[in-house]
């Protein structure tokens, strides 16, 4: 579990306070700095959808929290990779809650976080069962809550099979973010992920239910493209099942309007007790999912960022503060109070624009390097934007590739093993640099010498030379250090 911004650092009630924690030391504090523009490759209207939605932008997982709400327990498939279980509070992955809640439940939970976590702009139902099965539930959910924080993003997950049952209430009730999971658009391949499906009150297996479920998912998407909803693609890659599949389904998404894809590991391991990991199914290695995004790159928006989070995540992206909110810990009566979600946003957008000059001013001077070598540089961040992170202290390493042509986020690296106990200091640097494979160089904030001398044993630089800088400035610093070339005057 990655320790980003925690809620004690943006316990400041004023914008300097939130300004200071989120720079780590040194952040930019006049306002004559900030902006809100958004990139040049984004029409306005979509830039204002995603701009502070943490899985449909890479740059504002920096920035935003999600928070998803365990509304939605039924399900109408079974998959080979799912298994719903009640509860390992460490254990990150989709289906899994410590608690199921009710609708009303479910808006004191919001509103008790809105108030306590600033940074929080969205809300989603992402199970643990189907968000469109269980739609009662949903709906209600988000009506609820919408009265009391009408500015917070709705946004539901789904397997896409009752999906367009529910298109035009989800486009009355503003919600402008769904996402898909599809893992096939050949049927066959499908039935060796798919046992059975549950549709018009009976229950379907074999050939027959992929194809059911590929054309109600077609469906569905080509229904919320046509109302102008936002489409996330989720699909998870299966070695040897569907990986070289994958590029055929990215196609077929792509020409049916899907914003964005992600590509996601499969989470195989026997204690979940899913098929897959029962019958030693393995998951795809970091490099191998690397070289499934690289080989989709070519005009195709890929979520790179995505952490499969619980259906009860609470936080930044690659944190999970859940257990700081659970039912026995809020009070019975609660309103909502906008204060501090208000400032934190005015003190983004400065943010934000300091930030992107950075990245304009990294661009420019990797453009005069002498150098086409394609490297990845990992960085220990707790967020906003910044190299400000202890080596020791990381759950996971945000991965860039840097050469001249520039900066590009590749994913990240979890280095924990939640569930297992009895972890020395030796095996845990082991793993973390095996995590770190192809991995030329560690930005973080602080390393002691025992692990940094190891990693350099390994092949892998550790630096703290850029602390609490930019994340692309720091980078670009130590790329033209480490290949020690001139940079070439440009005008």
């Amino acid at each position: 579990m990655a320790q980003l911004i925690s809620l004690d650092m943006l316990a400041p009630q004023d914008a300097q306070g939130m300004r200071s924690a989120l720079s780590g030391e040194s952040g930019c504090s006049s306002s004559s700095c900030g902006s809100s523009d958004g990139p040049s490759d984004l029409p306005p209207e979509i830039w204002e959808k995603v701009k502070d939605h943490p899985c449909y932008s890479e740059e504002a997982h920096h920035y935003f929290a999600r928070m998803h709400v365990a509304v939605a327990p039924a399900c109408n498939i079974q998959c080979n990779y799912c298994n719903r279980k009640y509860d390992c509070a460490n254990e990150s992955r989709p289906g899994v809650v410590s608690e199921k809640l009710t609708p009303t439940q479910a808006r004191r939970k919001v509103i008790t976080v809105a108030n306590e976590v600033p940074q929080l702009s969205v809300l989603g139902i992402a199970g643990p069962g189907d968000a469109c099965y269980d739609w009662k539930k949903t709906r209600e959910t988000f009506a609820q809550v919408s009265q009391d924080i009408p500015d917070i993003k709705l946004c539901l997950s789904t397997n896409g099979l009752a999906l367009p049952d529910h298109v035009d209430e989800i486009a009355e009730m503003n919600i402008d973010h769904v996402t898909i999971t599809i893992n096939m658009v050949d049927p066959e391949i499908g039935t060796k992920i798919y046992p059975w499906i549950f549709y018009q009150n009976r229950r379907w297996t074999g050939l027959d239910a992929s194809k059911i479920l590929h054309e109600r998912q077609m469906l569905g998407l080509e229904m919320l493209t046509a109302r102008g909803i936002l489409t996330k693609i989720n699909s998870v890659m299966i070695p040897g099942v569907n990986d070289e599949h994958l590029m055929e389904v990215n196609r077929v998404v792509k020409a049916r309007g899907a914003f964005l894809h992600n590509i996601m590991p499969l989470i195989s391991d026997p204690a979940h007790g899913t098929h897959y990991g029962l019958t030693g199914q393995r998951g795809p290695k970091a490099q191998e999912l690397k070289a499934l995004q690289d080989r989709l790159s070519d005009g195709t928006k890929l979520m790179r960022h995505c952490r499969q989070c619980r259906a009860d995540a609470v936080g930044l992206l690659g944190e999970d503060r859940g257990q700081e909110f659970t039912m026995d810990q809020l009070a019975d009566e609660v309103s909502y109070d906008p204060s501090r979600r208000e400032t934190y946003r005015e003190v983004v957008a400065q943010e934000r624009g300091e930030h992107m000059k950075q990245r304009e001013a990294a661009g420019a001077m990797l453009a005069g390097i002498d150098a086409e070598t394609p490297v990845l540089v990992a960085v220990a961040t707790k967020g906003g934007g910044r190299i400000n992170q202890h080596f020791g202290h990381a759950r996971e390493f945000q991965i860039y590739e840097v050469s001249a042509s520039g900066i590009t986020f590749t994913g990240h690296r979890k280095v924990d093993n939640y569930c297992e106990g009895g972890w020395g200091e030796d095996a845990t640097l082991d793993s973390t640099i095996e995590a770190l494979e192809g991995v030329r160089a560690v930005l973080c904030a602080k390393v002691g010498d025992c692990p940094r001398d190891s990693l350099k044993e390994a092949g892998i630089e550790v630096s703290h030379d850029y602390a609490h800088d930019w994340i692309e400035a720091g980078i670009t610093g130590w790329y033209a250090s480490a290949f020690g070339t001139e940079i070439r005057q440009t005008a």
